[in-house]
């Protein structure tokens, strides 16, 4: 159990970063619905799609190869460090160097249907956009070495300031300046001022600037994590590290694919006037900003992954270890599932983080998006057996099999369902994703996972949810108040259980 609550002291840590961070970084998306037209917020959500794919580029895996070969017996880890650091920022760079050579055929693309943005627009947001992913890579070894040192706090704090930079920048450029320029206080010289720097008509580009300025004064706070860096090309790791970190790679950008691709060719596969009234670049709006609601799982998953992954790999030689693994996912389903709840039944508050109701009409792939996240989260424990068995090309295989249902998947359903579609596809890609693992892991790399005991809980949460939409109540107040009271009743149910099952077993 001490071991548990170490984990759950490190979750809480990497995860208050997160939570904080994301939350604080959530009140921006009713500055962005209120401020942005549908189609607007469809270019932030589509580039950043796009940014998502190139992420795993920049990388290739090399987080989770550092902490491999770092925590293997007699490993010099500095000289790892090093090593890595050098692959990450040689290969940072060339991909960088191509995106830019290309950018003006890219923008020519992105700007086909998009009548209030030219292709110098497009391409100003790339250039952003490529600075923004090469300063993440460029740091991303620095943290996760400060995960490796256990300096959770220092991570979190690091972490909450670039979010806290970036939602200041974000509501000075997007929302301060352009009161300034509208008030009558301010003197015509210095809005001729502002206006020789600032363009009004373009609030996209600040979105990007923001992120790319934060990320850049993350660095002095990094430096001690830098401390006896120097390039380094070991030939002798090179391959061994690229043989383990490519299956990754792929593997994460096939996880990608699943992830973001809905958001890249809705508008491609969606039929002309599917939604009355609504372009395509409307529709994608609406699904980007209703997706963001299901960053409450997102977040809950991403800061358990940062704790996780690292406890577990120092716990792979415990012989003990299969049934820490096995209560640990059991105790990751039950909080997931609260959360699902959580979101799902008091969606008449959530809603309201939309700043302009033209989002509301997406509301309903909420809860959809919200289960597909856990059903990924379980596919992140349970893919620990590949990783810790040096099996990754299973990784792969699951993967493009994820792929593949995914690519189908919305071919097939978005035409006919719209982003309904693609939120059912992500759904089910997730889960037999998380089915795959767990066939596979149980041959290789046996866990007691106890699979009838959270498929019951998944199913009765899920119940709730469907089951809330036929609640008849007099007043908002009253909706509330009852959705929360099942919320409680179910969780007292199953603790109760636990504790019943605990003492039989005793």
């Amino acid at each position: 159990m001490s071991l548990l609550k170490k984990l759950a002291g490190q979750t809480a840590l990497y995860g208050l970063s997160s939570m904080i961070g994301r939350a604080i970084n959530f009140l921006l998306v009713p500055v962005y619905t209120s401020l942005l037209l549908p189609a607007e917020y469809g270019i932030v959500t589509e580039l950043y799609a796009y940014a998502a794919f190139f992420n795993i580029l920049y990388l290739f895996g090399m987080e989770t190869t550092y902490f491999r070969f770092a925590n293997k017996k007699d490993a010099d880890e500095s000289h790892i460090f090093n090593h890595v650091n050098t692959q990450v920022l040689f290969g940072s760079f060339i991909i960088s160097a191509i995106v830019f050579f290309i950018t003006p055929q890219i923008a020519a693309y992105l700007s086909i249907d998009n009548e209030n943005k030219t292709a110098a627009d497009f391409s100003a947001y790339i250039y952003y956009i490529v600075l923004i992913l090469f300063t993440d890579a460029a740091l991303s070894i620095a943290f996760a070495r400060l995960r490796m040192r256990n300096k959770a706090f220092w991570f979190a704090s690091v972490k909450l300031m670039n979010i806290g930079i970036t939602v200041l920048l974000n509501i000075v450029l997007l929302w301060g300046i352009p009161l300034l320029l509208r008030s009558n206080s301010v003197t015509e010289e210095t809005k001729q001022f502002i206006l020789t720097w600032y363009d009004p008509n373009d609030l996209v580009s600040y979105i990007f600037i923001s992120n790319l300025v934060a990320n850049l004064l993350q660095l002095p706070f990094l430096l001690k994590a830098f401390a006896g860096f120097k390039f380094v090309w070991d030939t002798y790791l090179y391959k061994p590290m690229l043989v383990y970190a490519l299956p990754l790679m792929v593997m994460g950008m096939a996880g990608m694919i699943n992830e973001m691709l809905d958001r890249l060719i809705l508008r491609e596969l969606l039929p002309d006037d599917f939604y009355p009234g609504s372009t395509k670049m409307h529709a994608l709006g609406v699904y980007g900003a209703c997706y963001k609601l299901s960053m409450f799982m997102t977040l809950a998953i991403q800061a358990f992954r940062y704790a996780a992954e690292p406890f577990f790999f120092s716990k792979a030689e415990d012989k003990n270890s299969p049934q820490l693994f096995a209560d640990i996912m059991k105790w990751f389903v039950l909080v997931c599932l609260l959360i699902f709840l959580g979101v799902s039944l008091n969606m008449d508050i959530v809603k309201h983080f939309l700043g302009n109701n033209a989002f509301w009409e997406g509301l309903a792939i909420v809860p959809i998006l919200l289960l597909a996240n856990l059903f990924l989260g379980v596919y992140y424990n349970l893919a620990i057996w590949f990783k810790l068995t040096d099996k990754t090309y299973w990784g792969i295989y699951i993967s493009l099999f994820g792929a593949a249902l995914t690519i189908s998947g919305n071919i097939l359903l978005i035409p006919l369902m719209g982003y309904m579609g693609a939120a059912y596809v992500t759904l089910v890609c997730y889960a037999a994703m998380a089915l795959c693992s767990y066939v596979l892991g149980h041959k290789y790399y046996p866990i007691p996972y106890q699979i009838l005991k959270m498929g019951m809980w998944i199913v009765t949460a899920s119940g709730l949810v469907y089951l809330s939409r036929y609640l008849s109540a007099d007043n908002f107040v009253s909706k509330l108040l009852i959705n929360n009271s099942i919320i409680i009743i179910w969780l007292g149910i199953i603790l109760l259980l636990e504790k019943r099952f605990k003492r039989l077993k005793a």
